[in-house]
């Protein structure tokens, strides 16, 4: 049995525009295809569920921590939901269960989760971030801070970064 490769999607909620959560969707889709768990914060709206349900759409396997102390508010496209009762302490769970991360949009709860992910020396993928955005992370974050402007371009950067980083994925028989 292979060990999953979990690429953890972080974004906002409530703040998430419309042009984030069709990316995200598209992004949940991409990612699913190639094989890889998508996790996110777990949520019924905003990035969490686009991402989770453009997974779920091509049959991949969707993992939501969610920050209350029961499911009700999470997404329906969260097939395993982590329950935690942490609130936004639950964004480290979100960093530290995933093998590499990907950001799209901006809110305070993905900026901590952004931040977690370089203090975590997590690779970090910063998608469709304004240059300001890009000039912070990667002022904090250096080599551990990646850009893409695109979906096919987070694909790309993931698999390379894998194929670098596989030995931290054994394979057990």
């Amino acid at each position: 049995m292979s060990v999953k490769t979990i690429v953890g999607i972080m974004g906002p909620g409530e703040n998430a525009t419309p042009e984030d959560n069709e990316m995200a969707f598209e992004l949940g889709r991409a990612l699913a295809s190639n094989g890889w768990v998508v996790l996110t914060g777990g949520r019924s709206f905003g990035v969490m569920d686009a991402a989770m349900k453009g997974a779920r759409d091509v049959g991949g396997l969707t993992i939501g921590v969610v920050p209350d102390s029961n499911d009700r508010n999470a997404s329906e496209n969260a097939q395993i939901r982590i329950v935690t009762g942490m609130g936004s302490a639950r964004n480290l769970i979100n960093v530290l269960s995933s093998n590499i991360i990907v950001v799209l949009g901006m809110a305070a709860g993905t900026a901590s989760e952004v931040a977690l992910a370089i203090k975590s020396n997590k690779k970090v993928i910063l998608l469709n971030q304004d240059e300001i955005t890009i000039r912070f992370f990667k002022n904090i974050g250096t080599y551990r801070v990646m850009v893409a402007k695109t979906v096919d371009e987070v694909i790309f950067q993931v698999k390379d970064y894998l194929a670098v980083h596989q030995a931290g994925l054994t394979t057990h028989e």
